[in-house]
């Protein structure tokens, strides 16, 4: 499978989103690859991480998310589940479980309920560790600021701190594993 053929379908090639999108996803895919490469111990399969991180955000254009040229109909939160549904209709539900669990460091059932999520009803935590480290590489680089730019690890911390004690402590182990 190629993700920019795919990414192709859904994003004119060129245009202002595509960039946007496969800009971030390079930069992800990147950052991703490399933790992988230097951790071998952990098996983790590198087609699948290449492919899977580039595709992470492929949902985005069915969101209404102005500044990343995407004028679709649901919030930009939804838009991990969306991929998720997109890639499982297309055979690829592995990629898609990427996509669904790759927000922030993951959102627990319990956030969704407690905070009236729009999201199912369900975790979207990343369990495996191809998931667990394109959602790690994904906290580094941003989509509406200098997509090209990695954040530090501090200015990840500080921002992973917003959203509770749990999720700083997933980022935390994701530290210890992967740095």
């Amino acid at each position: 499978m190629d993700p920019i053929v795919l990414i192709s379908k859904y994003y004119k090639p060129k245009s202002k989103g595509y960039e946007i999108l496969c800009g971030h996803s390079r930069a992800v895919t990147d950052k991703a690859l490399k933790i992988a490469l230097k951790h071998s111990e952990l098996n983790p399969d590198l087609v699948f991480i290449e492919e899977a991180a580039m595709l992470h955000d492929i949902g985005i254009h069915l969101t209404n998310a102005p500044d990343l040229f995407c004028f679709g109909d649901y919030p930009y939160l939804a838009h991990g589940y969306l991929g998720c549904e997109l890639l499982t209709k297309l055979g690829f539900p592995e990629h898609g479980l990427v996509c669904e669990r790759h927000t922030g460091v993951g959102i627990s059932l319990e956030e969704i309920i407690a905070k009236n999520l729009p999201l199912p009803q369900r975790d979207l935590i990343p369990e495996t560790v191809e998931e667990q480290i394109i959602a790690f590489a994904d906290k580094f680089y941003s989509k509406s600021k200098d997509i090209h730019r990695e954040k530090t690890l501090r200015e990840v911390r500080k921002s992973v701190a917003e959203f509770g004690k749990a999720n700083t402590a997933r980022f935390e182990l994701w530290c210890e594993l992967f740095l």
